[in-house]
């Protein structure tokens, strides 16, 4: 593991926040790229991940805080500790206001941002695994099974590596929204990617070391339920109002039409 990535005159450049920069540039790259196909502003693209993100990290530290409020130390306001659902949350809201601000179409703006999303989550987590950030799983005897004593929180105990988990589940939700685009309309997309994320982040819940809350499930399972009712919703009711058109040309480069989202 390389907490550290590389030092430039004696300052350490952390593995942490180097993966956390480059999912927000991806993130701005791909998102501008789906606007360019809707004929929206690449600028506004690149307005709304910048102030999710910053928002975004600021509700997941301060998610984070609130779960350890009881043995809260100087510790846990240090640069790593955060809480996705906490940054879901504070992101999509300064999205809705960026959106609103710049007069975007919410819809199509949802649908745009699922997969830049899911994709931003997985470099995220690549980041998480490599930097040994203490968010991995249980013990396990699989000959995949890791142990991090050079992490950021090590183990000298071989555990499930559930950064790398999350990683390729969420490349795989990339594929499968990709492959879902041309049927699941406008806002059904990011519907479909909270479902799917939804069902991933429950499942690999069960490998990490989380106290249950309510009903033998983790906080974080409870709100994959909540994901996965919301996303569910949103496919339903968007393909309602907006069913999927024959798609004439099978061309899927950036100059073909934009029949993804609407």
């Amino acid at each position: 593991m390389r907490p550290v990535l590389f030092s430039i005159f004696g300052l350490d450049i952390q593995t942490y926040g180097v993966s956390k920069a480059a999912a927000a540039l991806i993130a701005a790259y791909l998102l501008g790229r789906g606007f360019t196909r809707l004929g929206l502003k690449r600028d506004s693209a690149h307005s709304l991940v910048f102030w999710a993100t910053i928002w975004g990290f600021v509700g997941a530290k301060v998610y984070f805080l609130l779960e350890n409020v009881d043995d809260l130390s100087w510790h846990h306001l240090g640069g790593m500790g955060f809480t996705w659902y906490g940054g879901l949350i504070a992101g999509v809201a300064s999205a809705l206001v960026v959106i609103r601000r710049h007069r975007l179409p919410l819809g199509q703006v949802a649908g745009a941002a699922a997969i830049p999303l899911t994709v931003a989550y997985g470099v995220g987590r690549l980041g998480c695994f490599l930097a040994g950030d203490g968010t991995y799983g249980r013990p396990s005897d699989l000959p995949w099974a890791m142990a991090f004593p050079h992490g950021a929180v090590p183990s000298t105990v071989p555990v499930h590596p559930t950064p790398l988990y999350e990683t390729i589940a969420a490349f795989v939700i990339a594929g499968v929204l990709w492959s879902a685009r041309r049927w699941l309309p406008g806002a059904g997309l990011f519907g479909g990617y909270l479902v799917l994320s939804g069902l991933s982040r429950f499942a690999v819940e069960y490998l990490r070391v989380n106290t249950p809350v309510v009903a033998g499930l983790t906080q974080p399972q409870l709100w994959s339920v909540l994901s996965v009712a919301a996303g569910a919703v949103i496919v339903l009711l968007s393909r309602r109002s907006n069913p999927p058109r024959p798609i004439e040309s099978s061309d899927d480069s950036d100059d073909a039409a934009p029949a993804v989202v609407r």
